[in-house]
């Protein structure tokens, strides 16, 4: 039971505690995590590993006038901890609970939604001019930024930025050896290198006294002098790479040394430019199981059982198979099969299943770290060369090589297919995570196909067409949720052609995805009422099948279209245009989708429930649109009297 926990109100509340009682305060804010873990599955081995450094920083800064953005915001717990957040700590990614990422609306020491990774040194650069520039200088501006997420791109536009600037601004590498699953790339190995100096302050004062002892005179002298101090730099410390980018570095230090880490946080305070603060830390720290396995237990299963010191005696039994299940398989065996094939992922190899893929393919199968922009021009080079590379990227994070979809892919007509998971509703991940955005984004770019499958039937047989596809680029959406099939002889997938599963005169329903089932069951609602409904698995947002689309308009009372993405440009505008393009009256389509607004977290199902987009919400949809249409004739049929 917490003592010390529940009388935190705020972070100036730690002030009044004395060292043994900070001690106590971490090990009772492990004790939450183990407790919150016991309830629903949530992230873990990442926040047991920042919770000195959480607590060492609101210690020496005030966030209710400085600034802090925690990157990524999956170790934000320790934090939503001590800043008033304890009492609902148990109802942590919960429908109306607490987010489980940082969230403005939820308190005032939370600034950004931080999601993915890389971007809190912009921003919080960003909020160090801005403070300048609205009459408040001495506020501080710190980024903590782990170093899975540090090779991004963005990440070293900000330091270059910054080091120009040379504003005070404070960039703390947390340094865990991690990012999700092992971190890779040649950054990762240069960190590793800094591990293993014993020097723990900054390279430029050990370069000196070094310097100082050697007897070096005139101009030749000089120019080793230059030779040597940039060797020694180099030699004992692994941030010459951040000094040469216009930061002072300091470390490597341990991030689970309190004293220490408030020693040196109040040595970077108050220097006058920018600070590369190195921090080792052990993701998992303080649970065993945790620390010897940080990448099952980033995020676990629920702990059925927890024993003594935190030892994890067993986990919740995983549940049936997903579609990335299927996805993985089926890339696994068509590397098996081509030896064009390869697969690219941005640090999510666990996240998208592909385990077996790397163990079995590794020189086919690349992780470029969280370098989604990076992936998408990557793919681009192999598929140009006459490879077929396959870019397996969370929905939401492929957003970030939007300009390379462009550029590299679309523009080139490339042959590379995009397998989007976590399309759709990502349940308690929230807002962050919702992958919303790809039909639309996707279908803007001349030469690109779009795809769902409807079911688990379509899965392997879509992936195969895209492979097999060398005329453009192609993608495939499909959510995080278990598996759902319609019974049926699943028709061949061909080139934007629909599969008609059953024609109704009364209303057809257009699904795109996987909510296909979903559409079905509402059919089978509606027929035993008495109604002629019919289901259309699209297949196909672009090339879109018109005939079957335009056929459904003319013939049914009512069309309804079904996606799990935004209705803004998704697949119904594209039944719509296409209604429009050939000019026909589209009155009788209704577009059902998530509505033009960021969704809150909540389990899938009662996201789905709440928009409308269940078997249920579906089959009503139907029915108000019949009595909509039915009472319109009446009035015109009355009108004509």
């Amino acid at each position: 039971m917490s003592k010390l926990l529940p009388n935190i109100q705020g972070p100036a509340d730690l002030k009044t505690f004395t060292d043994a009682e900070l001690t106590q305060l971490a090990q009772e804010m492990r004790d939450e995590l183990v407790r919150v873990l016991s309830l629903r599955p949530a992230h873990f081995a990442s926040n047991l590993g920042v919770v000195e450094l959480c607590l060492a920083l609101h210690l020496t800064f005030d966030f209710s006038k400085d600034r802090l953005i925690w990157d990524t915001g999956h170790q934000i717990y320790p934090h939503k901890l001590i800043t008033g957040r304890y009492g609902r700590f148990e109802t942590m990614r919960t429908k109306g609970g607490l987010m489980g990422y940082p969230n403005p609306n939820e308190s005032e020491y939370d600034l950004f939604m931080t999601g993915h990774a890389g971007c809190a040194a912009s921003t919080t650069l960003g909020l160090k001019l801005g403070d300048e520039m609205m009459g408040r200088p001495e506020r501080h501006s710190v980024a903590v930024v782990g170093d899975g997420a540090f090779p991004s791109g963005i990440v070293f536009e900000a330091l270059n930025n910054s080091g120009h600037l040379k504003r005070k601004h404070l960039v703390i590498l947390n340094d865990n050896q991690m990012s999700i699953c092992p971190r890779i790339g040649a950054l990762a190995s240069t960190l590793d290198r800094a591990r293993l100096t014993n020097f723990y302050q900054d390279s430029k004062k050990q370069v000196r006294s070094l310097l100082s002892q050697l007897p070096l005179l005139g101009g030749v002298a000089t120019h080793a002098f230059d030779q040597v101090r940039d060797a020694a730099k180099a030699l004992l410390s692994g941030g010459m790479l951040f000094e040469e980018l216009g930061f002072h570095y300091v470390g490597p230090i341990d991030g689970h040394d309190l004293p220490t880490l408030r020693h040196w946080l109040n040595h970077v305070k108050d220097y006058p430019g920018p600070v590369l603060l190195h921090v080792l830390t052990v993701k998992g720290k303080g649970v065993p199981q945790a620390s010897d396995d940080p990448v099952t237990y980033h995020t676990p299963p629920v702990f059925e059982q927890v024993g003594p010191d935190h030892t994890i005696v067993s986990l919740k039994k995983g549940g049936s198979k997903a579609y990335t299940d299927v996805v993985s398989a089926t890339i696994h065996e068509m590397m098996n099969e081509d030896p064009r094939v390869s697969v690219i992922t941005a640090a999510m190899c666990q996240g998208n299943k592909l385990e077996k893929v790397r163990a079995d393919y590794p020189t086919r199968f690349f992780d470029v770290a969280i370098c989604e922009s990076h992936a998408v021009a990557f793919a681009a080079g192999i598929a140009k060369a006459g490879a077929r590379p396959i870019c397996n990227i969370y929905s939401t994070f492929l957003q970030r090589g939007f300009d390379q979809i462009f550029q590299e892919v679309a523009l080139q007509n490339l042959p590379v297919v995009f397998t989007l998971d976590r399309s759709g509703l990502t349940g308690p991940d929230g807002p962050t995570h919702h992958g919303c955005f790809d039909i639309a984004y996707m279908r803007l770019f001349p030469n690109m196909v779009v795809m769902a499958p409807g079911d688990e039937l379509d899965i392997a047989p879509m992936l195969r067409f895209a492979v097999a596809n060398t005329a453009s680029p192609t993608s495939m959406r499909y959510p995080k949720a278990g598996l759902e099939k319609v019974e049926r002889n699943a028709q061949r997938v061909e080139l934007g052609q629909a599969e008609v599963l059953e024609w109704g005169t009364d209303a057809v329903i257009l699904a795109f995805g996987t909510l296909l089932p979903s559409c079905v069951k509402a059919t089978e609602k509606l027929k035993a009422e008495g109604l002629e409904v019919g289901v259309v698995n699209a297949r196909f947002a672009k090339p879109l099948d018109r005939t079957t689309v335009l056929k459904a308009i003319e013939e049914a009372t009512v069309v309804v279209t079904v996606e799990e993405g935004t209705l803004e440009g998704g697949f119904g505008s594209a039944v719509l245009e296409c209604a429009n393009a050939a000019g026909v009256d589209s009155r009788n389509v209704v577009r059902l989708g998530i509505p033009d607004r960021f969704i809150e977290h909540a389990e899938r199902n009662e996201l789905l429930a709440d928009l409308g987009l269940n078997a249920d919400g579906i089959a009503n949809t139907i029915r108000q649109a019949l009595q909509k249409r039915s009472a319109a004739f009446d009035h015109k049929a009355f009108a004509a009297k």
